[in-house]
């Protein structure tokens, strides 16, 4: 997986994911090439924020990525955005943009739902009050379901054919029909195990193709839910209603117009403000900076603010959202260095811990080794002594590395 995470963000017109993504593709610390090696029209370089590697040995002021950024210990990663089109009721039937939205899905390994929780638009995202937002939430797991049901049952006579004539085994025949959205052999199999089936494929009913596909839509686009908005009144009771369905773990509370209200002052010069913080300092609470003064009705905008959206949330929760979905995906930094004692790239004036991937958890040295370099025969260095090429990478423990040639054999 690598550097070629994509998560894809979904949401109704007018629910503020453009506003979200405007957000999180304008990090201020942004230095370098990106690592991706093509970005299409409705993809973008997003950042999401991760403990460094130099704050274990005091280096923060020495650490300087070859892209993204670090500060005090706070390092921000590139990762692929995906925009993904034309959500609304009856996607998987074509309405709106609905071919487009799914073919733009397949691509993506998590979603976020970007979620109006405010009950001010309606399901295609016109101007209402009182809609309950967490009929949003159910109708895009409907709308995927039928998408990938429909087209499994269309299919399933011939495949339950084709199955019984060659004696495949169920991970086999079901991959060659997930295969299309971008599935593979691991998360199928992963699937079925969950599912714990006791059932031969050929004697499948149609509850259980139902929940077979169900796992598999929950396996393969695991779903960060952003409740945005929560700023406005009436948030507070949709967050608590959808709190009740749904699952915690998935949900985040955010303001992506607060937040990029926050960013754009920072770099205007009117306040002090790191990403996702809970604080905002301006010229009164600096007097000696060189914060620009603001008048009272930025001033009065600012602690309406602090007031509806980080004091009481702790922050604008924009950046809590790429964190919630690189942890629903297992994903763990890697600090890749040419020098295991200094951690520099060769030269230690030019910066510490240059280079930074993201990968699944459960991934071996080796295996690193092979997305950092290409493959080639090398032995594994970490900081404490040689590491073998099947050992999975330990965060904290083994998530810095030095790979080096093998000497050929004499």
């Amino acid at each position: 997986m690598g550097r070629d995470i994509l998560i894809g963000f979904v949401g109704k017109p007018s629910s503020g994911k453009s506003t979200m993504l405007n957000a999180l593709t304008d990090a201020t610390a942004k230095t370098g090439s990106f690592p991706f090696t093509t970005i299409e029209p409705n993809r973008a370089v997003g950042y999401v924020q991760i403990d460094c590697a130099c704050s274990r040995y005091g280096l923060e002021d020495k650490c300087k990525p070859l892209y993204g950024g670090c500060t005090n210990g706070r390092r921000s990663v590139p990762i692929q955005l995906l925009d993904v089109a034309g959500l609304i009721p009856g996607a998987h039937a074509g309405k709106g943009l609905g071919n487009k939205f799914l073919d733009d899905l397949r691509h993506a390994d998590a979603l976020v739902h970007v979620v109006d929780v405010s009950g001010t638009t309606d399901s295609e995202g016109k101007a209402c009050r009182g809609y309950d937002p967490s009929v949003d939430i159910a109708w895009l797991h409907g709308e995927i379901i039928a998408w990938v049901g429909g087209n499994l049952k269309a299919k399933w006579p011939n495949t339950r054919r084709r199955h019984i004539a060659t004696k495949a085994n169920p991970v086999k025949t079901l991959q060659n029909q997930f295969s299309g959205y971008g599935s593979t052999p691991a998360i199928t199999a992963k699937v079925l195990d969950k599912l714990h089936l006791s059932t031969p494929l050929e004697d499948w009913d149609e509850e259980t193709i139902d929940k077979i596909v169900d796992t598999f839509v929950r396996t393969k686009f695991p779903t960060v839910i952003a409740l945005n908005k929560i700023d406005h009144p009436d948030a507070d009771a949709n967050i608590s209603k959808i709190a009740r369905k749904e699952n915690p773990n998935l949900l985040v509370l955010t303001s992506a117009i607060s937040e990029v209200l926050l960013r754009r002052l920072a770099k205007q010069g009117f306040i002090k403000y790191e990403e996702g913080s809970e604080f905002v300092d301006t010229k009164d609470d600096l007097p000696d900076s060189d914060l620009k003064p603001m008048d009272e009705k930025l001033k009065n905008h600012i602690t309406n603010l602090q007031d509806m959206v980080l004091y009481r949330h702790g922050s604008t929760g924009v950046v809590n959202v790429l964190l919630k979905a690189i942890e629903l995906l297992g994903l763990i930094p890697v600090f890749s260095v040419k020098n295991i004692n200094n951690f520099s790239n060769g030269n230690v004036s030019e910066g510490v811990f240059r280079d930074c991937i993201l990968v699944k958890k459960g991934t071996t040295a080796g295996e690193v080794s092979h997305m950092v370099l290409g493959g080639e025969a090398m032995s594994i260095v970490g900081v404490n002594g040689n590491i073998a090429e099947d050992e999975p990478i330990v965060s904290g423990k083994t998530d810095i590395l030095n790979f080096r040639l093998k000497k050929a054999d004499s």
